[in-house]
């Protein structure tokens, strides 16, 4: 049985097909490496120092609160300290502080967000080049059999139909581990989110004196 045992035996139109999967599967893998090491960077998921931030502010420690807040380098821990800043620069003026809050945490947010499209792209275009794969095989391998002399041989489709089936292959495995690993980061974002929202609001929503801070 005939198989192609070198790019050289594969349609041009095939080896394009190849090649701009192999592109998918190194974008993917970046932008995952990205991802990952900016999470890190910004302290996503780091929320042991954001509780001790707040039960010092509502216990009376503000001081402490606010000198942990801005040595710590979170997402978390930065809304806290514009809330906190908010709430001692217009002491009563409660939603002077949550929009601080809220501002600080929309920018780390968004930088979060950034770059999440690509792989929604990747999970839909991946397939797509898979199946496109699958087209040009099945067309090369029946142009074979059509000008072929002799009567129908499974040899004579065996080259199309494995360049069909691994650019399907291949496209749909790089499709599952994109969508896979978007599904991971938007999890981490949309926990970081709620997280946040819940620290405000505790920050905010917590015994406050006449002179902003937590009583």
């Amino acid at each position: 049985m005939f198989l192609p045992s070198t790019l050289q035996d594969l349609p041009a139109t095939a080896i394009t097909v190849f090649v701009a999967l192999g592109l998918l599967s190194v974008v993917t893998v970046t932008v995952g490496a990205y991802k990952i090491a900016q999470f890190r960077r910004l302290g996503v998921g780091r929320h042991r120092i954001g509780e001790e931030i707040l039960d010092d502010w509502l216990n009376g420690r503000p001081n402490e609160a606010v000198r942990k807040a801005g040595a710590e380098n979170t997402v978390l821990a930065r809304a806290l300290s514009a809330v906190m800043a908010g709430l001692r620069a217009r002491p009563g003026d409660h939603a002077y502080g949550e929009e601080l809050g809220r501002q600080s945490a929309l920018y780390d947010l968004t930088a979060m967000g950034a770059r999440m499209r690509i792989l929604e792209a990747v999970v839909q275009g991946a397939p797509m080049l898979g199946l496109l794969g699958t087209v040009i095989g099945m067309i090369d391998a029946f142009g074979n059999l059509a000008a072929s002399q002799q009567m129908a041989d499974p040899r004579l489709l065996a080259g199309g139909i494995w360049t069909a089936l691994t650019t399907t292959a291949l496209g749909l495995a790089i499709a599952l581990v994109a969508y896979f690993l978007a599904n991971w980061l938007e999890g981490r974002i949309e926990d970081e989110r709620l997280t946040i929202e819940m620290a405000i609001s505790s920050a905010i929503h917590g015994r406050v004196g006449a002179n902003g801070n937590p009583r």
